[in-house]
């Protein structure tokens, strides 16, 4: 069996995503601690932390769903999705899946169960979704003859 012309690690991630959400989010911290400090003089301190905690908890917001990828190398596949991230051996995956309609891939477990591999959204493109699933689909069936 010959091994995919693939040089590891790889990594599907929405990239355009993360190239909007992580200015949005460093904007969003300075525009609220800026909306803090020219709080009218009547506002408290405590009102002017709320403020500024509230632009940090909207930057947190959009670090997280800057967050999903796939990462796969020569031992497996690490899925990480919005708040979860999971380490699975070529051998627990039997299938990925990304079927018309599908927001992202998913991956059909040896275990019974599926786990969902945001990293690879039609988000990003309906085709260069379907291309990365097709490509890890190879690895996980190249892998798993082995």
């Amino acid at each position: 069996m010959s091994t995919p012309p693939v040089e590891f690690p790889v990594t599907w991630a929405p990239r355009r995503t993360r190239v909007v959400l992580l200015p949005v989010c460093a904007v969003l911290v300075v525009l609220f601690v800026v909306l803090a400090m020219l709080l009218p003089a009547n506002w408290q301190l405590n009102d002017r932390i709320m403020m500024i905690a509230s632009g940090v908890l909207f930057a947190c917001v959009g670090l997280m769903l800057a967050r999903p990828r796939v990462t796969a190398d020569a031992e497996g596949v690490t899925v990480v999705n919005f708040v979860r991230s999971r380490r699975l051996a070529w051998a627990e995956i039997v299938r990925v899946n990304f079927r018309q309609g599908d927001p992202w891939a998913t991956l059909d477990l040896a275990d019974g169960t599926s786990l969902a591999a945001v990293g690879i959204q039609s988000g990003v493109g309906k085709a260069q979704a379907i291309a990365d699933a097709r490509a890890l689909r190879d690895l996980v069936e190249h892998h798993t003859q082995v």
